[in-house]
């Protein structure tokens, strides 16, 4: 029986009451992972080096302890095993990556590397014979590190190139997958990999680098999407989305200024990529910031590129799907002293950002316990891209010793479920599924092995990674199940 009760807080309410009514029959529930977080091998069977390879390699003190993908889950070898996990939680799909510098070691189609084909045709058979739907990303932040060399995603040569890898992926897996990603995340992957260099490759340019990144990223996502559809849709009948991430930026007061930081830090995250998808070209907001910010800095024009007239018709409406990850939620307000020198993303949007002292954290430290503003983020999108058909690609819960005892990662999942059911019959948001990262505990990119994600513990002392179900499993069992959060739901 479920016995829980999740107080839900925002600054302006309290209020403790989880949905009662029943996700609808065909919604649905799902794990998910990525390749460079699981698979390990590293360099076996003809798999190339890619970004964080190099980076964890070359430099250990980038991830905590120096923790790496080496082995990590060691998933190349027991992706049966994960499989009957799947199998085990009944979850109707199971979200993951391809590695491209596993099916392409130097990243360009002149190379194909036969064994890493095979293992995700193996993979994907044996999701399909066990009744669980694939959704394939396509790049999930690991670039080979050859196309790096070559400039990486700020250099506009990316654009064809990964126009190439995403149809190699189309040709060879798409009668299996109807569901494809093209990008997790590209906020992090510019921002962080470009803009700050938190991430591999670990690059800063804040407020050039991490802007072309963005607009080649834009354009490629663009392209692989027109090549699915002229070329692959009518066969195989499959659909092409792209997961955007953001935290809910809830206003630190009622003010006005507050209200249109809110505003401008969705633009500035959800927005920057979003928008040009959905409704045409980067969000107004973000085009002045950066423009007036850019002349007073002595620059003859804007640091963000430009789309030409014929770029934003060509990459409006290549999405039929939106992916959300969503964790956490910030406070908002409008920085009062504004640093009139500083480039990048957290200068240009003016806005300042911080964390409430009473909200409980996880032990990510930008991951803190807000499941109220996942129906508000819900809600802003829906308004703002005319109500995109959605599936929430990521949300969950870490903590520092993956215990098997982890009431904090179901009361988490539980509320924000919640969150997402208010959204649908509250809001008529338009959500067809929920992915609970993640399968497994895994490497945590720079935070290594000490942030435990996973439904399942994984032993990363022993040889084979033994894995074990965690009371979560039975949790989000009993809700596939049942199709609702509480001792009993109303039908509607």
């Amino acid at each position: 029986m479920m016995k829980f009760l999740y107080i839900l807080c925002s600054l302006a309410s309290c209020y403790a009451a989880l949905n009662n009514k029943k996700f609808p029959a065909d919604f649905m529930f799902g794990a998910a992972t990525s390749s460079y977080q699981i698979e390990g091998a590293w360099n076996e069977d003809g798999k190339g080096e890619n970004i964080w390879d190099y980076l964890l390699h070359t430099n250990r003190t980038y991830s905590l302890n120096g923790d790496n993908g080496d082995i990590t889950c060691n998933s190349y070898h027991n992706y049966k095993e994960d499989v009957a996990l799947l199998k085990n939680l009944n979850v109707t799909h199971y979200r993951f990556s391809i590695a491209w510098a596993r099916l392409l070691p130097n990243g360009h189609i002149n190379e194909i590397n036969e064994a890493g084909v095979e293992y995700y045709k193996n993979l994907i058979s044996e999701l399909r014979a066990n009744n669980i739907e694939p959704f394939v990303t396509i790049y999930h932040w690991d670039l080979p590190q050859a196309l790096q060399d070559e400039g990486g995603w700020p250099s506009s040569n990316i654009i064809d190139v990964y126009a190439d890898y995403a149809r190699l992926c189309f040709r060879l897996f798409g009668l299996d997958v109807k569901y494809w990603m093209t990008f997790n995340e590209p906020k992090q992957t510019c921002w962080q990999g470009y803009g700050v260099g938190t991430n591999a490759p670990g690059i800063k340019s804040p407020g050039i680098g991490e802007y072309w990144c963005a607009h080649n990223v834009l354009k490629a996502h663009a392209k692989a999407w027109h090549i699915y559809d002229e070329e692959f849709r009518p066969r195989q009948k499959g659909q092409v989305g792209i997961v955007i991430d953001s935290n809910w930026w809830e206003p630190a007061t009622n003010s006005s200024e507050d209200q249109e930081a809110s505003e401008t830090k969705l633009q500035f995250t959800f927005g920057l990529y979003a928008n040009p998808i959905f409704n045409g070209d980067y969000p107004e907001v973000m085009k002045s910031h950066i423009k007036r910010r850019s002349l007073a800095q002595g620059f003859q024009k804007s640091r963000l590129p430009e789309f030409t007239p014929k770029e934003i018709e060509y990459i409006k409406g290549t999405a039929d799907f939106l992916g959300v990850n969503m964790y956490s939620a910030s406070l908002v307000a409008a920085k009062q002293n504004q640093d009139v020198d500083g480039m990048g993303f957290d200068h240009d949007d003016e806005v300042k950002v911080w964390y409430s002292e009473s909200w409980k954290k996880g032990a990510s430290p930008w991951l803190v316990v807000t499941p109220w503003g996942m129906q508000k983020l819900l809600r802003w999108i829906k308004n703002q891209y005319n109500n995109p058909r959605m599936i929430v690609t990521e949300n969950g819960y870490s903590d520092y010793d993956g215990t098997l005892n982890d009431d904090d990662r179901i009361s988490y999942i539980q509320g924000y479920l919640s969150g997402v059911r208010d959204a649908m019959v509250e809001d008529g948001v338009n959500v067809f599924g929920y992915t609970v990262w993640s399968l497994l505990d895994n490497l945590e990119w720079v935070y290594g092995f000490t942030n435990k994600f996973g439904l399942y513990h994984v032993d990363f002392n022993s040889p084979n990674r033994t894995r074990t179900a965690k009371k979560s499993v039975g949790f989000y069992q009993n809700v596939i199940r049942t199709k609702c959060l509480v001792d009993e739901c109303i039908e509607i």
